[in-house]
């Protein structure tokens, strides 16, 4: 299955959820949104959200600084 991720093209396999793909990408504990074809996906549903082929997905990790 093809989706693109934070404007890159990745492979992963059929019934990939949006938790498994942000855990891929990042282990922090917070500070992480993401949003799934442009619409933002409660922490919550993470797990209970299956993604399909073409999807975009955009992870974005909080960081402090001054």
């Amino acid at each position: 299955m093809k989706l693109t991720v934070n404007g890159q093209p990745r492979e992963h396999s059929d019934g990939v959820t949006l938790a498994e793909v942000v855990t891929q990408l990042t282990v922090a504990p917070s500070g992480v949104a993401v949003a799934l074809n442009g619409v933002v996906v409660p922490r919550g549903s993470w797990s209970a959200t299956t993604l399909s082929d073409d999807d975009n997905v955009e992870v974005l990790t909080a960081v402090q600084g001054g």
